[in-house]
């Protein structure tokens, strides 16, 4: 049962609830059911009669009626699709061999853990520098099959919860202040009542809305839970969460766009919704797909390294558990499988992402957590940042015409350094 109907419910048998809720909702909620809302936020509660009947608009469209209608022009215009770009984005810099400076000596316990707390610092003083001051985070599309097509910078919300929720785990204070500034660009990027998209030319998108929706949860739409009857009804014939929301009045995407069920998506579903019936199957599908230990290779259609697909699964079992008691140490071996002959990961971004998902079902310890500490600190570049690398997108033909398209950043990467080292940081520390 959603929040509204629980508050609802209750009003009509409790009677001093309803007096206080009509009189102070934010209050009245905050103390039967203690959910705090935004400063910022107002809820007006009103009161039908007999005679009396209230009807609710939603809020206008950010977009003019023009501008939405050619947004449904979809994935196919091109010249839309350069309205989500900006100034085009530099080559790629090169990265020094991590061998080179290779962190000395991570058996001193009490430098290691300075010189740990120092970098994480320094990442965040780099993320400063690029988060703007709306908190839109920059993130980089290029074509990973073709070098010379030229790179871009992006602003999509997505990019900005995707790293919002990598900094949550800190609490540097600079850490809060990013979150505080992503918060807000995600809230003034949201559409009612509670949804996001990847770019304006495209659908709204249960990976985006799920994530965003997850940073800005103290906002009444989400609080509220306005957006989960539409999300929860977002399900294929067998019962899993489909990216894509369509609609008629949505813009119009190719057939191959809609037929994928990603892991991903329906782990980041099950982590922002939780543990009800409409959840279910989507629970077991991801239980058994680590369970059986399935071929992640091609899993997914936007999350191409395997790790990324553990990250999301392990961050759903911090609401939701997925398995039998035996589940985290069978993921855990699923984790630890990524590392080559001499157990390294493929690259900072994928130990990064294998870090925190250890640690969020309490398997860390499988690591050398001094060692891992020291890769980080040896992996980060002079301005504080880590090394671009590919975070997310299509890296195929095989689910359409568009394909090898790329995302990621140094600003994407070092997010997830710096919640790695938050990570290996406590568990040093205990």
């Amino acid at each position: 049962m959603s929040l509204i109907n629980r508050i609802v419910n209750k009003a009509g048998v409790d009677n001093e609830f309803r007096s206080r809720l009509l009189e102070d909702p934010k209050a009245a909620i905050k103390e039967e059911f203690g959910l705090r809302f935004d400063e910022d936020q107002e809820i007006e509660v009103h009161e039908e009669t007999d005679t009396t009947t209230h009807l609710v608009l939603p809020p206008k469209d950010k977009l003019s009626v023009a501008e939405r209608a050619e947004a449904k022009t979809g994935s196919t215009s091109l010249d839309f699709l350069k309205k989500t770009m900006y100034d085009p984005a530099p080559p790629k810099r090169p990265t020094t061999d991590r061998k080179e400076r290779a962190y000395s000596d991570p058996d001193d316990l009490d430098l290691l853990a300075r010189a740990g707390r120092e970098s994480i610092i320094r990442g965040l003083q780099f993320l400063r520098s690029t988060v703007t001051e709306n908190g839109a985070w920059h993130c980089i599309r290029f074509n990973v099959g073709d070098p010379n097509v030229p790179r871009h910078f992006e602003r999509p919300p997505f990019i900005s919860a995707f790293c919002a929720l990598a900094l949550q785990r800190s609490k540097e204070p600079l850490a809060r202040k990013l979150f505080a500034q992503s918060k807000n660009y995600v809230v003034n990027t949201m559409e009612y009542p509670g949804f996001w998209r990847y770019y304006r030319h495209l659908p709204l998108d249960l990976d985006s809305s799920s994530l965003c929706s997850m940073v800005i949860d103290s906002h009444p739409w989400i609080g509220l839970g306005r957006n989960l009857p539409r999300m929860l009804a977002n399900r294929d014939n067998n019962g899993l969460f489909l990216t894509w929301v369509l609609s008629e009045e949505e813009p119009s995407v190719v057939a191959p766009f809609r037929i994928e069920t990603d892991p991903v998506v329906n782990a980041n579903i099950i982590a922002y919704v939780g543990d009800v019936p409409a959840t279910k199957i989507a629970q077991h599908w991801l239980k058994e797909m680590i369970e059986k230990g399935a071929n992640l290779e091609d899993a997914s259609k936007w999350y191409p390294d395997p790790a990324s697909i553990y990250y999301a699964i392990a961050r759903t079992t911090l609401r939701v558990q997925l398995g039998s008691e035996e589940f985290p140490s069978l993921l855990a071996e699923r984790i630890l499988s990524l590392r080559d002959e001499a157990g390294e990961f493929k690259d900072v971004l994928q130990a990064a992402q294998a870090v925190v998902a250890l640690h969020n079902i309490g398997q860390l310890n499988q690591l050398n957590v001094q060692q891992q500490i020291a890769n980080f600190i040896a992996s980060q570049q002079e301005d504080g940042s880590w090394p671009e690398l590919l975070a997310c997108g299509d890296q195929s033909l095989r689910f359409g015409i568009v394909g090898q398209i790329g995302h990621g950043s140094e600003s994407v990467t070092s997010a997830f350094c710096v919640e790695a080292l938050e990570c290996l940081m406590e568990t040093l520390k205990n």
